[in-house]
Order: structure tokens, then C-alpha cells, then sequence
């Protein structure tokens, strides 16, 4: 018993073989499959060098080939490290030098970039090409420069045997952080950690430890559930959620892309119980498609839903009433976390009972409200309160090759160690919290202190805006002042002072935007969080040419 992933994934394998795992498109395949061939791979890794401790990255959009890759990794013990497949040039070699990868495997249409980048990293010596998870994207890559393989030349061949050394707890998973500003940080989990907070070794609500094989026993009964996670792989949520349902035998659809009527027509098709999205980036455009639908008579059949829960984004009262309106029977839950946490608390959402300044949740195991001076405020009795979130017990190594982040994030509070990213959070009753943002992006205006999300919610409400987010911009009165991205419905126009009077309803005078960018689009990563360095580069920008 190691509580290894690869050890869990292989107690779920026994359990219930012939289980279904993964779904996408036509494509069905059991954990038995999942065995075989993540067996074949990492033999053909072992084969090509790869020693345990070595770092290999996936770079790939959502696909059965992901799924089998972080399996292989884990099962000869390297460390498996995500890739944005965003990431133009510049990026991509930062992460090969950060991460010191060793090898690598590349869905086939980023050939071309690997191709590029290849050359300058010496540490970089092997390369699987997988297939595209959007068959036809583009003409076949020459991947002849790097000396690629491809995936099933490498998996001709190869033993499907399970005949690996023994594995430790203490192997590493690495996530690198998608971030909202600065270069991303490799937070390194060990694997024990990584399943307890994230991936089902806790039980959420009540934070019991779950004893290794529970899970698996799971796997064997019958029903298990269909869940739908909408995230990229490249996204460490996204991969917690697809092993831990892997692990208790629940059969998980992926997709490469996202498109709302594609996705409506598989919750029907698949009759899914659980999806999973980021806030309103696709909750907004699945509820609209999803209404779309239902006004032409013809609606879609949604009625296999009964779990749908964000985490990761905000996910604002307009467009949660919205679907609590079309699903009245299901059960809505908002969860919040980091890459550097894991798992920090959750709650479930009732109508005419949504918090208007952010999700209200109810803490998870081992976390703390801390002040300034990183003194635990009392969650009964500190109701009110603002202080920053932490966690404790099974915490992040830390990050990587960054002595000095580490330092300031992962810190020792009454002989226990924290981890305390950043997260702000009010103190509400009952030991619940309301969550404010990151801290980092607070804005602070004549010494008030304003959290963009809770800006953010109230200005989603106007009719006119789509999608918007809130900066902080340098002001000679009150050092910063409140400023408004917004993104517009096609058609609409709104004015800065039509905006504020809208405001007053919501919000307290100091809170209301002084100034109002429109873009395009607002700047969100592939995972739908918020890039507020380009969010404030557009409202800079807008109040130059006005100067």
C-alpha cells in the first residue's frame, strides 16, 4: 500500500476491469484498456532512457492518449509535469528549462513548435508524438528534426505486463500554476498528498482519511456514475478530478474543445449525473445554449443531471440563478482551491440563499483564516473578519527550483506547516467563509481595500455585459482606483456613469469602477482564469489615448 496514483489506479484496475473509464466521441474504453495501454507506454518510456525521478511532460489538448500518459509516468515512478497547449514559443522554452524535461510527449499539431524549441535543451532526449485529439487540424508535422516517435510505433511491441518496481508515497506529481500574472511555478506535490487533498483520500465534507482500496471497492458496484469535467488536462483540477474518478470506477467524457451545443447533446447522449466547469467563462455559454434551445421547442433533455458544481473561477449570482432556475432539482456546489492547496472547502448552493460578494463555502479539513501577522482569527467568533486562507496537513513540497516563493508561500504557524497562497476570505456564520479573490489583486483605494470579484459580480449583472473583470489602476488621490474591463453582449453599449448609477444598488460608493474599458474579449486561459495582467495592460492603454 503506497498511496502512489499509479498503486490507486491499479487497485480500481483489479477491482472492476471491465469498468467503464473513458468516453470520447465514439471512443469507449474500460480500465482494463486503460492497463494495457499505459503498461505498453511505460515500457516503451523505460526503454527510452527514462529513469524514475526524470521529469516528462504531456503536452496535449483533453484526450484518451492524456489519460494513458500520466498513468505511464506514474507507474515507473518519473514525475509527470502539464504543459499548456496555448503556449506560444518564448513560453514553451521556459517551461522545458524550468521543469528540466527529460522527455516529452506532444500531441501531433504542436510538432512544428517542438520542432523549434527541441534544439536548445539539452536535457530534453526523447519525444512521443501523440495522435490529434481533433482529427485533420493540419498537414502532417515533419518530426523528423527531433527524432519523434510516433504513438504507435512506440506502443508496437511493448509488453502490456504490470511489472514495475515498487512505489513510494513520496514520488512527486508536479502542476505548474496557469497563474494570473508572472511566469507559472511548479508546485510540487508528493503523491500521497496530491490524493489526499485533491484526488477522493479525504472525505470532503468531513475530513476523514480514506483508507487506501476504498475507493477501488467503489469501482465494483454497480451504477456507477457518468461525470462530464469541461477543463483542460493541462489544468491540475482537471487531472485530480479525472484519477479520482478513475479510482472509484466512475466513467469520465473528454473533450478537446468546448462547444455548448456539442456538450448538451453529450450530457443527453451519455445521460450524464455530474459536470464540472470554471465559473461563468462556460457556465454562462452552456446555460445560454442550454436556453437557446429549450425557446426554439426543441430543448435538450438535461434531466440525467443531478450534480453541477464550479470551482476555479468566479461563477456570479445572475448566471448561478439562471441555472438553478432550469435545473430546480439538482444539486449546485461551489468549491475553491489552488494548485498550491489543493482542496480548501465547499458549499452547497441554494436558491434565493447566493452569497452577492462571492461564493460562500464551508471550510475543508485543516484550513485557517489567518490576519496580517499570520494569527489564526476564530471562524465562530471573528464573524466578519478578512484574513487570508490557509492549509495545512498534507501541503505541497513546494515549488520548484524557487527557494524564495516557497518560502513566502509555504510557511510553519504553531509548529505546523501552511500553506497560505494568497486567498482572501470574509468570516461568515456558522464556520463559513465568504471568498474574496487573490489577494495580490486587491485594489486598494484611499486605503480601502477592494476585492475584483466581488466588482465583478455586481457589474456581470447589468444586461448589457458579458464577461468583465476589475483592476486596480495608479491614481495621484487615492493611490489606486477601481477600473472595469467589460465585454459586451453583440449590440449592447453601456457609459461609465450608466454603469456606476446601475451600480449604486449593489455596491458602496468607494467600490464602483472610475474608469471603463471595452475589449473584444475578455483575457481568460484555457482553464477560464482570469489573466488580470492583460486585463490591466487594456485599461492602462485605454486611459493613455484618453490623456
Amino acid at each position: 500500500m503506497a498511496h502512489n496514483i499509479a498503486d490507486l489506479f491499479e487497485h480500481a484496475v483489479d477491482a472492476a476491469p471491465d469498468a467503464l473509464a473513458l468516453i470520447m466521441g465514439d471512443r469507449r474504453v474500460t480500465l482494463g484498456d486503460l492497463e494495457r495501454e499505459s503498461n505498453r507506454l511505460a515500457h516503451h518510456l523505460q526503454g527510452a532512457g527514462v529513469q524514475p525521478g526524470d521529469h516528462v511532460a504531456v503536452y496535449s489538448k483533453n484526450s484518451i492518449e492524456y489519460a494513458v500518459s500520466i498513468l505511464a509516468i506514474c507507474k515507473i515512478r518519473a514525475v509527470n509535469v502539464n504543459v499548456n497547449y496555448r503556449y506560444v514559443e518564448g513560453e514553451l522554452d521556459y517551461l522545458f528549462e524550468n521543469a528540466d524535461v527529460t522527455c516529452l510527449l506532444a500531441e501531433r499539431t504542436y510538432a512544428p513548435l517542438v520542432a523549434t524549441t527541441f534544439p536548445r535543451h539539452d536535457k530534453l532526449h526523447h519525444v512521443v508524438v501523440m495522435p490529434d485529439s481533433i482529427p485533420g487540424e493540419g498537414p502532417e508535422p515533419d518530426i523528423s528534426s527531433f527524432d519523434g516517435v510516433l504513438w504507435d510505433d512506440a506502443l508496437a511491441g511493448e509488453s502490456d505486463a504490470r511489472d514495475f518496481a515498487q512505489r513510494s508515497p513520496d514520488d512527486l506529481y508536479i502542476i505548474y500554476t496557469g497563474g494570473t500574472t508572472g511566469f507559472p511555478k511548479g508546485v510540487m506535490w508528493r503523491q500521497e498528498d496530491f490524493w489526499r487533498v485533491l484526488c477522493g483520500g479525504i472525505d470532503f465534507m468531513t475530513g476523514e482519511p480514506v483508507v487506501e482500496g476504498a475507493q477501488a471497492e467503489q469501482a465494483a458496484l454497480p451504477g456507477r456514475m457518468s461525470t462530464f469535467p469541461m477543463t483542460p488536462l493541462m489544468h491540475g483540477a482537471a487531472q485530480a478530478s479525472l484519477m479520482m474518478h478513475l479510482f472509484a470506477g466512475h466513467a469520465t467524457i473528454l473533450e478537446p474543445r468546448f462547444d455548448p451545443a456539442r456538450t448538451w447533446e453529450l450530457i443527453e447522449r451519455e445521460n450524464v449525473q455530474m459536470i464540472f466547469f470554471t465559473g461563468d467563462a462556460l457556465g454562462r455559454p452552456l446555460i445560454e445554449e442550454y436556453e437557446r434551445q429549450a425557446a426554439s421547442g426543441a430543448p435538450y433533455d438535461g434531466s440525467s443531471l443531478f450534480a453541477i458544481s464550479s470551482s476555479g473561477a468566479l461563477f456570479s449570482p445572475a448566471v448561478k440563478e439562471r441555472w438553478m432556475s432550469a435545473f430546480p432539482h439538482a444539486i449546485f456546489t461551489d468549491s475553491i482551491g489552488a494548485s498550491e492547496t489543493g482542496f480548501q472547502g465547499t458549499g452547497i448552493q441554494a436558491a434565493g440563499q447566493i452569497g452577492s460578494d462571492g461564493p460562500i463555502v464551508n471550510l475543508g479539513p485543516h484550513m485557517l483564516v489567518l490576519d496580517d501577522a499570520n494569527r489564526p482569527l476564530d471562524v465562530t467568533r471573528d464573524v466578519g473578519m478578512i484574513g487570508r486562507l490557509a492549509r495545512g496537513g498534507h501541503v505541497p513540497v513546494g515549488y520548484y527550483k524557487d527557494e524564495v516563493k516557497s518560502a513566502a508561500t509555504f510557511v510553519e504557524i504553531d509548529g505546523e506547516r501552511y500553506s497560505i497562497p494568497g486567498d482572501m476570505a470574509r468570516i461568515e456564520t456558522e464556520g463559513r467563509v465568504t471568498m474574496l479573490g487573490r489577494g495580490s489583486n486587491c485594489v486598494n483605494t484611499g486605503g480601502e481595500k477592494v476585492f475584483p470579484e466581488e466588482v465583478e459580480m455586481a457589474i456581470k449583472r447589468h444586461p448589457a455585459v458579458y464577461d468583465c473583470l476589475v483592476v486596480g489602476l495608479p491614481d495621484e488621490t487615492y493611490g489606486q482606483a477601481v477600473a472595469a474591463v467589460v465585454e459586451l453582449r453583440e449590440g449592447e453599449a453601456v457609459e461609465l456613469e450608466e454603469l456606476r448609477e446601475f451600480l449604486r444598488a449593489h455596491l458602496s460608493g468607494y467600490k464602483l469602477p472610475r474608469t471603463l474599458t471595452v475589449v473584444p474579449q475578455i483575457p481568460r486561459n484555457a482553464t477560464g482564469k482570469a489573466q488580470y495582467a492583460q486585463a490591466r495592460e487594456a485599461a492602462l492603454t485605454s486611459l493613455e489615448s484618453t490623456v
